[in-house]
């Protein structure tokens, strides 16, 4: 392995070890620090000493290890962000899942949708599957931020699912910072969306 080599080499472990463990990404991630062909042999480096892991054509991660459980399945949401990067797309949680993220569910859905501006595809990883459904602009209007996860999951569940229990999730969910932005993003929800959200997002006096 030349000098060259070796820079790149650091470069990528440190910035792998940098976001540490849980994280997902692809040779994208890494392109200003060196040739294709140095980075993927880098990373082929890395996967055969068992640092990192190859979760499928392109796609990576710095594998969270428990105690008891083994090495762990990475979440959802940081295989988005590595999809985000890599693709090029735009994507926004959807039905159960974006329920699940505003905390209305407990439970992980089997099926994992994102809404995305790019192609519909399915992105296998082991025995996780997570559907990218191609939308209209306005549903990824929001994309990416906490209004579109908040109007997808209410979507979801449906006008006649509104109640106290939901209410009380939503309060958590916006912080006081968030108001403004999720305010300005209502007139992208329907309306009976945005006239439950309206109360919720106004400033404290």
């Amino acid at each position: 392995m030349n000098s060259n080599t070796q820079t790149i080499d650091s470069k990528i472990r440190s910035r792998i070890y940098g976001h540490g463990r849980g994280w997902v990404f692809s040779p994208k991630h890494f392109q200003r620090l060196g040739s294709s062909a140095a980075i993927d042999s880098t990373l082929r480096r890395l996967v055969a000493d068992g640092t990192i892991r190859r979760l499928s054509r392109g796609l990576y991660d710095y594998p969270i290890q428990d105690p008891q459980l083994g090495t762990i399945a990475p979440s959802a949401d940081a295989i988005a962000r590595a999809l985000v990067t890599r693709d090029a797309i735009r994507l926004q949680p959807s039905g159960a899942y974006a329920a699940n993220v505003l905390g209305l569910s407990e439970q992980v859905p089997s099926r994992i949708v994102f809404l995305t501006d790019g192609p519909a595809r399915k992105v296998k990883l082991g025995k996780r599957e997570i559907h990218l459904q191609h939308t209209t602009p306005r549903n990824m209007a929001t994309a990416g931020r906490k209004s579109g996860t908040i109007i997808q999951a209410l979507r979801y569940l449906g006008q006649n699912q509104m109640n106290d229990q939901v209410m009380a999730a939503l309060k958590r969910y916006i912080g006081e910072a968030d108001r403004s932005a999720i305010q300005k993003d209502l007139r992208h929800a329907p309306a009976w969306i945005a006239d439950l959200l309206h109360p919720l997002t106004k400033a404290t006096s």
